[in-house]
Formats: C-alpha cells, structure tokens, sequence
C-alpha cells in the first residue's frame, strides 16, 4: 500500500511517499513543493495544485494522510495553511483518494511514542523508522513523512472510518 503524507503549507508543502508492505515500512519518493513568496496567493495554490496534480498522476498513491490545522496565536498562518489544505483536499476528492488527518500530537505519538516531542526527536525516529541514510530535509519533508508513518501505524486501529481508541 502506497501512503502519501503531507505536511499543509503554502511556502512549502512537504510530502512524503512510504510503502506498507506488512509490518515493513520503507520510503519510495521524498521532498517538498516550495512557491515564491511575491507571487500573489491564488498563483501560489495554483502551483501547489498542479505540482500535487503531476505526483498523484504519477505515483497514484492509495490513500493521503494530512496534518490537521493546528491553530495557534498566528491566525494569519492558520487561514494560509488551511487553504493550502484545500488544495490537497481537492486533489485527493477528484482522484477519489482516501484522506486521514492527524494532530501534530497524534504524529507525534505514533512516531515517537511521546506527544511533547520535538522536531529532532521525530527527524531522528523517521531517519530510524524509514532506515534513511540522511535525516530529511527540509523540517517539512520530515514532518511529511511522519504523518504517513502516523498514518501507517493507525491503520490496524481503525474501525469504521474512524480511530478505536
């Protein structure tokens, strides 16, 4: 099974493509989608939209797993995030792919066993996880990758489109 992991943003949007074949995990493509920042908005969605359009096209992953809107102090951040993931969530209903959310602390858990972990400690779990040579780069990517692995690791948990707890 093919597991595409996305970390939502409009400057860059990083993913991550796994394979779960059984209990192995084992990464197929990784990088990220980055957009100029003095293009206008729309131009930016634009880019992102098609660059997901082309790998989707191309890699026809079977399901996507998407870092929930995480919202904070900087509203700002969140309504660009979000539209980044309008995007994403477009991409996955015209393909009629599956789509899973989890929380930063969802991924977290699952990748590092502890929800207060920090960037390192999960660059460190996916580097493990994924028997990279490298840790990641940018933050993004590896967060990407952490999110399909989040998702990876949730499948045998879930019930009826939703998580047994």
């Amino acid at each position: 099974m093919l597991i595409l992991g996305i970390d939502p943003g409009t400057a860059i949007m990083g993913y991550g493509l796994i394979e779960k074949n059984g209990q192995k995990l084992s990464p197929v493509t990784y990088s990220c989608w980055r957009t100029p920042s003095d293009l206008p908005m729309p131009d930016r969605l634009r880019m992102l939209y098609e660059s997901l359009e082309d790998f989707l096209g191309e890699y026809s992953p079977d399901v996507m797993a998407v870092e929930e809107l995480f919202f904070n102090r900087n509203t700002t951040t969140a309504i660009t995030v979000g539209q980044a993931r309008g995007v994403i969530l477009l991409s996955a209903a015209r393909r009629n792919i599956e789509v899973s959310e989890y929380t930063p602390l969802q991924v977290k858990q699952a990748v590092v066993g502890y929800g207060k972990a920090d960037k390192k400690q999960i660059q460190y779990m996916v580097k493990a996880i994924l028997s990279l040579q490298e840790t990641p780069k940018p933050d993004d990517t590896a967060d990407a990758l952490a999110i399909a692995i989040c998702h990876a690791h949730s499948m045998g948990r879930r019930i009826n489109g939703g998580m047994f707890k």
